[in-house]
């Protein structure tokens, strides 16, 4: 449906159907114009990942707008922390889905993430644009060693999650050595599956493959999975960078559980270290400029994509720059548009909750181990170590916000 110029047009209401049960504090009928509004507050004061991003969500969206309950947000944020992708972006979608169906959820991921996507692709310029301006790209030179500082916090923090045993805290330390020692593009995926298959393999509880009874939407995960073989066939089959960088980042979002830190490694490996498409310290610089950014960490890959895309024209890497953020966003929403409609029925199966101690086990391991890497490559001068130290002590205190953390390393790269 559209209106004369043509422009899509968001229904005004949620269809009373899909709005939330008679115990949810939700009323029957929701404006959708009010809820993308919501949306969009979130996306302005989202900081510092998913577990910052989720207090978000429950204030604007739960204590305030009382579209669900606390109850029914940890729900949603369990299933998301299920499906590989971005957790925060799933579960803000969820929550549109929840309200408004299918539709309201796309509004919801384009006014959640478009903004941030639109400045994460214009930094991708930025090199250029300081080379064209004669302006030294030592302004920078701080941005690379703060962004390892935010790594490293986010190890500890998840690390403290994920290990809860011997065997949890051996996949995390076994991952982290072989990701290490074995750089390969395949390395990524096999330890996230294996770690995965050691953890039902482990596990004491019995009957863990119980049948459940569920009526998915199929066509969903046929679209998912025809993007996935159709990005990999063309980008085997023929030269076209767009491609390639398409099936990258699509296989990227579909790969990896939890937020933006999970992916750095991926990333850093093929981009970096295998199609050489940009330096290190290219690459640890609009990490850390994206920090100091609210909405969703997954944007990165609009100035990853944009980087990799460079060297032909602007309307290329702009091209690349679109590439990499529709490639990593795309199968977290067919995801959540296959399993939230079957999620009561699907979340009874134990071996995918039990899975998850070892997938997320092993993720852990695959960021330290970024860290380590990202931080030896971009050299270890006292400078750079004091500044990725002063980040790391700055972030455990909680006294300062994140974006001050990056207008200051950018200060400091001036003077």
């Amino acid at each position: 449906m559209s209106d004369s110029r043509g422009t899509p047009e968001v229904p005004e209401t949620a269809a009373p159907e899909t709005a939330a049960g008679a115990g949810a504090p939700l009323a029957a009928r929701v404006p959708a114009r009010t809820f993308l509004k919501d949306v969009f507050t979130c996306s302005l004061g989202a900081y510092g990942g998913p577990e910052a991003h989720m207090s978000v969500f429950l204030d604007q969206l739960v204590t305030r707008r009382k579209y669900l309950t606390e109850a029914e947000l940890v729900e949603l944020i369990a299933l998301c922390s299920i499906l590989p992708g971005p957790t925060s972006t799933q579960t803000i979608v969820s929550v549109g889905y929840k309200i408004g169906g299918p539709w309201l959820a796309f509004w919801t991921i384009m006014v959640w993430a478009l903004p941030v996507l639109v400045v994460m692709t214009l930094l991708s310029f930025l090199y250029a644009f300081l080379a064209m301006r004669d302006i030294s790209g030592d302004l920078l030179r701080y941005v690379g060693p703060m962004a390892v500082g935010f790594i490293l916090v986010a190890v500890w923090r998840i690390g403290r999650k994920v290990v809860t045993d011997v065997p949890t805290g051996a996949m995390m330390l076994a991952a982290g050595m072989i990701t290490y020692f074995i750089r390969a593009p395949w390395i990524f995926p096999a330890v996230l599956v294996a770690g995965g298959a050691a953890s039902i393999l482990m596990a004491p509880e019995k009957d863990l493959w119980n049948r459940v009874r569920f009526s998915p939407p199929w066509r969903y995960l046929v679209a998912f999975a025809a993007f996935a073989l159709g990005a990999l066939a063309l980008s085997a089959w023929t030269d076209w960078r767009l491609a390639t960088l398409f099936e990258h980042f699509y296989r990227y979002g579909y790969l990896v559980f939890g937020g933006g830190q999970v992916v750095v490694p991926v990333m850093h490996g093929e981009l970096v270290e295998g199609m050489q498409a940009m330096t290190s310290e290219e690459f640890l610089t609009g990490y850390g400029l994206v920090q100091g950014l609210p909405g969703p960490m997954f944007s990165f890959a609009a100035y990853a994509g944009g980087m990799a895309a460079r060297g032909s024209s602007t309307a290329f890497q702009v091209a690349g720059a679109v590439a990499g953020g529709v490639g990593i966003f795309l199968p977290g929403l067919l995801l959540i548009y296959f399993v939230y409609p079957v999620w009561e029925s699907l979340r009874g199966i134990r071996a995918i909750r039990v899975s998850l101690r070892g997938v997320n086990a092993v993720a852990g391991g695959l960021i330290a181990v970024a860290g380590v890497i990202l931080l030896q490559a971009g050299g270890l001068a006292w400078d750079h170590l004091l500044v990725t130290g002063l980040t790391a002590a700055l972030l455990f205190s909680r006294k300062v916000p994140a974006p001050l953390i990056v207008a200051v390393a950018l200060a400091a790269g001036f003077a």
